[in-house]
């Protein structure tokens, strides 16, 4: 019998092993394609020991270190600020929603998921945020479009409380004089880490990534985020491959494919250095807030 269950044990390893290579293994192949030089891409296609290396892609794409700097900071600062606001704005609403004798939890709760089947649509959502709120051109265009409320976190954390938020803590909470806000802070919350570390990385993932509210919203080269940035940057690569005159210095050559490759490494290295602190809180904070609806 022990025998057996080592066996098995031994199985599920290998199982695993094999399913983490599998997530690794693009990664790695993505960061070697970077590094390897465009006639080696073109001749022997994508590979592990390429026959020559280059890092004529990642030259170029720091030309203009400064702008690589700056956009760093630009989406740090949006990516910390926005998944603070963001974590906010969704307790303040879920835990009220988690309430049975909340007034009206029932209509409220219709609008919040209504959101997730239908929006106005791009055209008029441009025109109100750029003519009525006027964030075009300012950090809240990369702030609030979209990210700042989610239905979707506003859902998994109202599942949490409602699920893993005995009613009675709350009672003996509120027998010893706490008020709602006291109840909020000094009890729920320090009994929802796993579902707030979750959401926070979905949302921080999700401003990070974003490039569409920059491309709409922003037409300031001083407040590109890194996204947008290497967007633009790669766009250029593809103006001036086509192009007959380039600008670039002669020691540089453009390697079209290769630029591709470092713009995905630059743009997802930081994320990867954060989330296996987070990695812990993820799976179990999302099955456990999905338990109940």
């Amino acid at each position: 019998m022990v025998e057996k269950n080592k066996g098995l044990q031994g199985a599920i390893h290998i199982f695993f092993i094999l399913l983490t290579l599998l997530c690794v293994v693009p990664f790695l192949l993505l960061i070697i394609a970077s590094i390897t030089s465009e006639s080696a891409l073109i001749h022997d296609g994508y590979s592990f020991f390429p026959k020559e290396f280059s890092a004529d892609a990642y030259r170029f794409l720091l030309l203009d270190s400064g702008s690589i700097v700056k956009g760093y900071g630009i989406s740090a600062l949006v990516t910390v600020v926005g998944t603070l606001c963001n974590m906010t704005l969704t307790t303040l609403l879920a835990y009220p929603l988690s309430r049975q004798n909340l007034p009206g939890r029932n209509i409220i709760a219709f609008v919040v998921f209504f959101t997730m089947l239908f929006n106005g649509g791009l055209v008029p959502s441009y025109m109100m945020w750029t003519q009525i709120f006027h964030i075009k051109n300012t950090i809240a265009a990369l702030l609030v479009p979209n990210l700042m409320l989610s239905a979707f976190n506003v859902i998994m954390m109202r599942s949490y409380f409602t699920s893993n938020i005995p009613d009675a803590v709350i009672d003996a909470a509120r027998i010893d004089g706490a008020s709602e806000i006291r109840t909020l802070i000094q009890v729920v919350l320090p009994m929802s880490v796993p579902i707030l570390a979750t959401l926070a990385l979905l949302a921080g993932l999700g401003y990070w990534n974003d490039w569409l509210n920059g491309l709409y919203y922003i037409s300031d080269n001083n407040l590109y985020s890194i996204q947008v940035l290497l967007y633009q940057m790669l766009t250029k690569a593809d103006f001036l491959k086509s192009s007959a005159a380039s600008a670039l210095p002669v020691n540089i050559s453009l390697p079209s494919t290769g630029i591709r490759m470092a713009v995905a490494v630059l743009g997802t290295v930081p994320m990867l250095l954060v989330y296996p602190f987070f990695q812990r809180y993820l799976v179990r904070g999302i099955v456990i807030g999905a338990v109940k609806g």
